[in-house]
C-alpha cells in the first residue's frame, strides 16, 4: 500500500470535490424547481399535464443515467441551430452536460416522490382549510406543500446521496470530477487501489454530510401529520 501516493493524491481530490459539489448542488437546485413543476402537472386533472409528466418521469427513470448523459453531451452537438444560439456556451462544456442529464434525471425520481407525498395527504387538513375559506392555490401552498416536503424528506435525502454518487459518471464526459481526477492519477501511476480508497473515503464523508443535514431539516420541519 502506498501511503505517500495516498497523501499526496488527497489534495488534488479535494480540490476536484469543490467540482463536485457545485455540480450537486447546481443540479439539485434546477431538479428540484422542475420536479416541484412535474409533481403538479401529474396531480392535475388535465390529462396533457398528467401524461406529459408521466412520460417524463418514466422515461428518465427507465434509462441508465450514463445514457442520458452520452446522449446530452454527444447529441446536442449534432443540432447545427443550437451551436448558433446563446445556449451553447453552457451546452459546450462538460459541466454544463452533465449538470443538465443529472437535473433531468434527479427531476424525475423528486417528482414521484413529491407525488406520493402530495397523494398521501389527509383529506382532514383539506377539508380544515376549506372550511376556513382558503382558495385552492392557498391550500396548495399552506398546507398541501409543507407537508409534501415534510414528508418526502427523507426520501429526498436518499435521492440527494444517490445523485452525488451519480455525479462520478460526468468524469465518462471529461468533467474533472473527484473521479475524473482520480482516473488521471491513476493513469500516472497505475496505482488504482490507494487513488479509489482516498476518493472513496472523499465521497463517503460527503455522504455523511448529507444525511446530517438531512436530519437537521427533519428536525426544523418536524410536526405531526
Amino acid at each position: 500500500m502506498d501511503f505517500e501516493l495516498m497523501l499526496n493524491s488527497l489534495p488534488k481530490l479535494l480540490y476536484a470535490t469543490l467540482i463536485t459539489i457545485e455540480l450537486l448542488i447546481s443540479s439539485l437546485i434546477a431538479g428540484l424547481i422542475l420536479a416541484v413543476i412535474l409533481s403538479i402537472m401529474r396531480i392535475s386533472k388535465n390529462k396533457f399535464f398528467f401524461y406529459f409528466s408521466y412520460i417524463f418521469s418514466n422515461l428518465f427513470r427507465g434509462t441508465p443515467l450514463l445514457v442520458q448523459i452520452f446522449i446530452i453531451y454527444y447529441g446536442l452537438g449534432q443540432i447545427e441551430y443550437l451551436r448558433s444560439t446563446i445556449f451553447w456556451v453552457f451546452f459546450k462544456e462538460p459541466f454544463g452536460c452533465a449538470m443538465f442529464a443529472l437535473s433531468l434525471n434527479t427531476a424525475a425520481y423528486t417528482s414521484e416522490i413529491l407525488r406520493s407525498a402530495f397523494e398521501t395527504i389527509k383529506i382532514e387538513y383539506i377539508e380544515a382549510g376549506q372550511s376556513l375559506g382558503l382558495s385552492k392555490e392557498k391550500i396548495f401552498y399552506k398546507i398541501k406543500f409543507p407537508i409534501a416536503i415534510r414528508q418526502s424528506l427523507s426520501a429526498y435525502g436518499n435521492e440527494i446521496i444517490l445523485l452525488m454518487k451519480g455525479t462520478a459518471l460526468a468524469s465518462t464526459v471529461t468533467l474533472m470530477d473527484i473521479t475524473g481526477v482520480a482516473k488521471n492519477i491513476i493513469s500516472t501511476s497505475f496505482k488504482p487501489i490507494e487513488v479509489f480508497i482516498v476518493a472513496g473515503s472523499i465521497y463517503l464523508c460527503l455522504t455523511f454530510f448529507i444525511q446530517y443535514f438531512i436530519k437537521i431539516a427533519e428536525n426544523k420541519f418536524k410536526f405531526n401529520v
